[in-house]
């Protein structure tokens, strides 16, 4: 008997899971699911990129472009970076595939806790890259360079094509950038370790590789960029904050390239920075960072979600035995039964009468005859 003053016993509370975590939040996760998955994200990303350089290689030969130094298709500089944008870009339905047939779970639990991308928490991010980024890449305008030729305005016939073109593509390569490296492996390495930061180092170590050894401070600026993207990804529990960011910096980057002749030409990337160049951009990056966080404090976004509930242990089902029991003593066998199978005694009618037990009410009792009516002597 419980006591009345007795406590109640809390219920368990399922675990709740952060966005590192995620691979976890299918009932169908096994160790080796994150696994396969990366390495069909690596197979895939490689393949569907060169399927669409072979493709656009094919369609520039039958259009009459002119042939480049190392035997490509010379699109020209528009072209060619649209080519560039889409190849990285294809990425994304490469991991959100990854996500739904390797890791048997929503492809949308890689954009956030929630299952997709929060459209609205996107938006206020965007907003507070713009007036960040924008006064540090001004400032990186004002650095001296070691180019004797000054640069000259491409012009509106130039720019506008391009500016069009960048502002549709450059954010979907910047999200494919952040669901490669903040999405996918950060959750395929979350899933073996609990704590975040083991999931963010890999992540940004791999993410400055991919942009290629050019000086240890641009190395050092895209590793420190991976890391505080993707802190601010489990922080918030979404890609949001890091494509805001990379997107907004990638625009402003490539529209101060084609406002130039031939800025489109370039080969350079981040990992050819200076230290001059990285120091403002670090700056940008950490004065984004403190506002994201501080808006997240005021609108608080969703950063957990619960852990599949275990599936509950099969409940046996008992088999009758054949009825009726062999044998002529039935009683013998039913009390080798379960209590459920036990044959139930069902009380005599009328049990509760006093003067004949048994008889329905107004039947009169049989009593015996008197002695000497059946001829039989008395004894």
């Amino acid at each position: 008997m419980t006591h009345p003053l007795a406590a109640p016993v809390p219920a368990l509370l399922p675990e709740l899971l952060p966005y590192h975590r995620m691979a976890r939040v299918s009932a169908r996760h096994r160790w080796w699911r994150p696994v396969l998955g990366t390495g069909f994200v690596a197979v895939a990303c490689v393949l569907v990129a060169g399927l669409l350089y072979a493709l656009g290689s094919a369609l520039g030969a039958a259009r009459g472009y002119p042939e480049a130094a190392d035997g490509t298709v010379e699109f020209g500089p528009v072209p060619g970076t649209a080519l560039d944008l889409l190849a990285i870009a294809s990425a994304i339905p490469v991991v959100l595939l990854a996500v739904r047939w390797a890791g048997r779970r929503p492809a949308g639990t890689v954009s956030s806790v929630t299952g997709g991308l929060r459209w609205p928490w996107l938006g206020r991010c965007v907003l507070v890259a713009l007036p960040v980024l924008a006064v540090t890449t001004g400032a990186m305008l004002l650095l001296p360079t070691d180019d004797a030729a000054p640069s000259r305005w491409a012009g509106w016939e130039v720019f506008g094509p391009a500016l069009a073109m960048l502002v549709v593509l450059v954010p979907l390569q910047a999200a494919a950038e952040e669901y490669v490296f903040r999405g996918w492996l950060t959750q395929a390495v979350g899933a073996f370790l609990r704590s975040p930061w083991w999931a963010l180092v890999p992540q940004a170590v791999l993410f400055a590789a991919a942009h290629g050894w050019g000086t240890p401070w641009g190395f050092a600026d895209l590793a420190l960029y991976g890391v505080v993207a993707g802190r601010l990804t489990v922080r918030t529990g979404g890609l949001e904050a890091a494509i805001g960011l990379h997107a907004v910096n990638n625009l402003l980057a490539f529209g101060v390239s084609a406002a130039v002749v031939d800025g489109l030409k370039s080969d350079d990337t981040a990992a050819d920075a200076p230290w001059q160049v990285v120091a403002l951009d670090l700056v940008g990056i950490a004065l984004y960072a403190a506002a994201v966080l501080w808006l997240a404090r005021r609108h608080p976004p969703t950063r957990t979600v619960p852990a599949p509930a275990p599936a509950p242990a099969p409940v046996p089902v008992p088999v009758p035995p054949p009825w009726p029991f062999p044998g002529p003593h039935p009683q013998a066998h039913a009390a080798h039964l379960p209590v459920s199978w036990a044959p139930v005694p069902v009380p005599a009618p009328y049990a509760d009468r006093t003067d004949a037990p048994g008889l329905p009410p107004g039947a009169a009792p049989c009593t015996p005859p008197p002695p000497g009516a059946t001829g039989l002597p008395p004894r």
